[in-house]
C-alpha cells in the first residue's frame, strides 16, 4: 500500500527574504527563514484515468486535476520552458534524511551559469536544465523520511498560488505521489522550503527489483500557477550505487 504524506494543515506562503511571516521556521545560516512544508493528502486512484496524449491535446490548459489522472510516466514534456512566464529560476536543491542528517546530495546553479552538481552520482542536463539522472545505494530505499530543501528565485510578478506534484514510477506502477504548495511569492524574492517526504515502505522483492533495474525508476515534476501548468522536469533514477 502506497502511505500518503500528511498535510500540514493550510498551506503557508513559501520562505521569502522579505516575507514578514516567521512562525514555525528554522533559522538557516547565514541569516532568513527556512518553510517546512509536507504533502497534502492525495488518494490517486479516485482520479479519472488520462493519458499524455490527452493531456498534450488540451494544450495551455493542463490543471492539477489532470496530471492527477496519469497512470504513466510521460514519454515527453507537457509544456514549454517559455510556458514559465513568472520566471521562477531553481538555484539550490539538497536531499538529507531527516533521521540522520546526513545530506544525500545537494546540486546548485551558480548566477549565470547551468546547473552543477556538486556531488558524485548527480547527471544533470544542463543543455535542457529539466532533466536530472540520481544515483543513490540501496540504502536509499530503507529511508522514511527525507527533506528536499528547494532555492528559487521568482520574477517582477507576485505569485499567488505555487504549487508542485511530483510522481515517482517503476516500470509503469506508480510507487508515490507527492503534492506540495510553495503558498504566495513576492515578486523579485528569493525563496528557501524544505519539502518533507514520507516515502511508502516497499516490498523486499521491490526494492530488488529497483536496484537490478537502475533508470527505470523515474519521476515527473509538475509545476503550476494558478492551477495552470508551467513548469515539467523530468527524473530518473538507480539504487544500484557501490555495487
Amino acid at each position: 500500500d502506497i502511505r500518503s504524506c500528511e498535510r500540514n494543515g493550510t498551506a503557508p506562503p513559501a520562505d521569502s527574504d522579505a516575507g514578514p511571516d516567521a512562525n514555525h521556521r528554522d533559522r538557516k545560516t547565514g541569516g532568513g527563514m527556512l518553510k517546512k512544508l509536507k504533502s497534502r493528502r492525495s488518494q490517486t486512484d479516485k482520479w479519472p484515468v488520462v493519458t499524455e496524449d490527452e493531456l498534450r491535446a488540451l494544450g495551455t490548459h493542463i490543471t492539477p486535476d489532470h496530471v492527477l489522472g496519469l497512470r504513466a510516466v510521460t514519454e515527453d514534456y507537457l509544456c514549454k520552458p517559455e510556458d514559465n512566464v513568472y520566471n521562477i529560476d531553481f538555484t539550490r536543491f539538497k536531499i538529507r534524511d531527516l533521521e540522520t542528517g546526513t545530506v544525500l546530495f545537494e546540486i546548485a546553479k551558480p548566477p549565470n551559469s547551468p546547473v552543477e552538481g556538486e556531488e558524485e552520482g548527480v547527471d544533470v542536463d544542463a543543455s535542457a536544465g529539466r532533466f536530472v539522472r540520481y544515483q543513490f545505494t540501496p540504502a536509499f530505499l530503507k529511508l522514511c523520511t527525507v527533506g528536499a530543501t528547494v532555492e528559487f528565485t521568482v520574477g517582477d510578478q507576485p505569485i499567488n498560488s505555487f504549487r508542485m506534484i511530483e510522481r515517482h514510477y517503476f516500470q509503469g506502477r506508480l510507487l508515490k505521489n507527492f503534492d506540495f504548495d510553495f503558498g504566495f511569492c513576492i515578486p523579485n524574492s528569493r525563496n528557501t522550503c524544505e519539502h518533507i517526504y514520507e516515502f511508502p515502505q516497499l516490498p523486499d522483492d521491490l526494492i530488488r527489483q529497483m536496484v537490478a533495474h537502475p533508470y527505470e525508476t523515474r519521476s515527473d515534476s509538475f509545476y503550476f500557477v494558478d492551477n495552470k501548468l508551467i513548469m515539467h522536469n523530468k527524473a530518473d533514477y538507480a539504487y544500484n550505487g557501490g555495487l
